[in-house]
């Protein structure tokens, strides 16, 4: 689970970063980030009744993702809402490419931190 002040919860965080932000989508999901002028980063995680009617599988889709943000806010850069938003494809994919994809999406918006030489 993402710590409480690690999580995006009002509807005004989310409108804001879906009016606002940059985006980067691939066919299994989609990341839109913009600054927020605090010192941490929060996290959203959108997985719609589109993707499956089943509780379950949605909640499950869910974990992962923040297990892949848990371990990931650490090589980030500070300062940055971002909503995750999953895409019906996600479900003929395993865990580790999701995790590649979020990588990549992160990659694709400059998110991580420089590398020290």
């Amino acid at each position: 689970m993402l710590a409480k002040e690690n999580r995006l919860s009002k509807k005004k965080d989310f409108d804001n970063v879906f009016q606002f932000g940059r985006s980067s989508y691939n066919k299994i999901l989609g990341v839109k980030v913009v600054k927020n002028n605090l010192n941490k980063n929060r996290f959203g995680v959108i997985v719609s009744n589109k993707i499956s009617k089943k509780a379950v599988v949605r909640n499950r889709l869910k974990r992962q993702i923040k297990a892949i943000l848990r371990e990931e806010n650490q090589k980030l850069k500070i300062g940055f809402d971002c909503v995750i938003i999953s895409l019906p494809a996600i479900l003929e994919v395993d865990f580790n490419q999701i995790k590649k994809s979020i990588i990549g999406r992160f990659n694709k918006l400059r998110l991580y931190k420089r590398k020290s030489v």
